[in-house]
């Protein structure tokens, strides 16, 4: 594990048990549905979630600077560091000595990183920054 201000790093590890049971009928957020044909089978989450076990984190977000993108303080981020960075992507970066995660903004040759909070300034990445996109935000596990 790996600790940050503003982020908490976690490795996945092999599952010892074959996952919870999927319910696919569709669980009603409207009227409530009947469970006479519920049939199930099992889930891994770590099988849902992650595509590259060997490039693939997990990390707790520290901070309200991407509440309006859904991130909340807490939520468990699962981060992909194979994927290619690219315009408007979720990421977490490495700048100055500390991990963050916000929005990628790329225009023309610059990179800014862009909170999804308006109480948070944009940061633009200059050459006098120490900065590495570390990796992509893939899903994020929420508790309700």
């Amino acid at each position: 594990m790996k600790t940050s201000k503003n982020l908490v790093f976690f490795t996945p590890e092999d599952s010892i048990h074959d996952g919870a049971l999927l319910i696919d009928t569709g669980i009603s957020a409207g009227f409530p549905s009947t469970t006479e044909d519920i049939t199930g089978e099992k889930i891994s989450l770590d099988d849902t979630l992650i595509k590259n076990k060997e490039t693939t984190f997990y990390a707790k977000v520290k901070g309200q600077s991407m509440i309006n993108a859904g991130l909340n303080h807490d939520d468990l981020l699962v981060i992909d560091r194979s994927l290619e960075p690219s315009d408007k992507k979720i990421a977490v970066c490495y700048i100055d000595g500390e991990f963050t995660v916000k929005r990628l903004r790329v225009v023309q040759n610059e990179i800014w990183l862009q909170p999804e909070n308006p109480n948070y300034p944009i940061i633009k990445i200059t050459e006098d920054n120490d900065f590495l996109i570390w990796g992509i935000v893939t899903n994020v596990i929420k508790k309700v």
